[in-house]
């Protein structure tokens, strides 16, 4: 039985070399790897259908793409399907960690946190001129762990969504386990942004943050990151899946509540993406097919 056009799957990201000879069959030169194996990506098979038919982009957490990246994009990918693309750091976070990467700003007050005029100029406008909107799937705003109280957090994202346009979808991704409740799914919910379930390191497991939320989505669509194994560093998480070619171990709570999840999700005619990271098991694609072989199975 196929599944429902609902649901679409795909890895946080598309660029490991580790997948080679299961994802890539196609020989490319080292230094073009990343940039042309997309169109790949996309053509990978499972059970004679269409693997991916969504990806997560990591590296816009970094810097907005360009609107040539995007058009570079729009060549491989086919016409139904959709990018997942990480907000810039610079939107999300409130004060910059003391990394060396931040320079002089390292330890500081970030000033254009949640800033709406940068969200619009710089972040969205490159996907306005390649024409890419067709292709955008939700922008993940990932916050990082911070020491805002709910209050303050829930208030900056009720005034900042109330501000965006409404032509593009959004999600939160929180790590800050205390957030989790019914003043953020209020906000969420009045605005239509989905809530990023994150089966993360320090994150509750994937049903207890459901419950947490009153077992209430907040939008028409549903978001799932599998990224870390719970109560495990991502450096722990790291060096126990490289080099990401096998199942390291299976994670059976995190499959059956990504499941239930996405279930339940598309019983209320809701989309549904789930983005899988290689550190969560150690090979995204193996567990993506055992995903959509449980999902299949419980149709039936």
């Amino acid at each position: 039985m196929a599944l429902s056009r609902l649901i679409r799957f795909g890895t946080s990201t598309w660029t490991y070399e580790g997948w080679q000879g299961q994802v890539y069959l196609k020989k490319y030169a080292k230094t073009t790897f990343a940039r042309e194996c997309l169109g790949e990506y996309c053509q990978y098979l499972h059970n004679g259908a269409p693997c991916f038919r969504t990806v997560g982009n990591d590296s816009t957490f970094y810097r907005p793409p360009t609107a040539n990246q995007l058009r570079h994009y729009l060549n491989q990918i086919p016409e139904d399907f959709e990018m997942c693309f990480k907000v810039w750091e610079e939107i999300t976070i409130p004060t910059y960690a003391k990394q060396a990467r931040y320079g002089t700003k390292a330890g500081q007050p970030n000033p254009r946190f949640l800033d709406v005029k940068l969200f619009n100029d710089l972040v969205l406008t490159p996907y306005r001129e390649a024409k890419f909107e067709p292709h955008t799937g939700p922008f993940l705003f990932e916050f990082q762990r911070h020491g805002m109280s709910s209050e303050e957090f829930c208030s900056r994202l009720d005034s900042f969504f109330s501000q965006l346009p409404k032509d593009f979808r959004y999600g939160v991704e929180i790590r800050n386990a205390g957030l989790l409740g019914p003043d953020y799914r209020k906000v969420l919910e009045s605005h239509g942004v989905a809530h990023i379930y994150n089966h993360w390191s320090y994150m509750p497991s994937l049903r207890e943050q459901h419950q947490r939320m009153e077992e209430r989505f907040t939008a028409p669509f549903n978001v799932l990151r599998l990224l870390t194994p719970l109560k495990m560093s991502y450096e722990a998480a790291k060096k126990r899946a490289e080099p990401y070619t096998k199942i390291v171990e299976e994670l059976p709570e995190m499959r059956r509540d990504t499941v239930d999840l996405v279930k339940k999700a598309i019983g209320e005619d809701r989309r549904a993406y789930v983005l899988v990271n290689n550190r969560s098991e150690g090979n995204a694609p193996l567990t993506i097919q055992a995903l959509r072989n449980a999902l299949q199975a419980a149709e039936t």
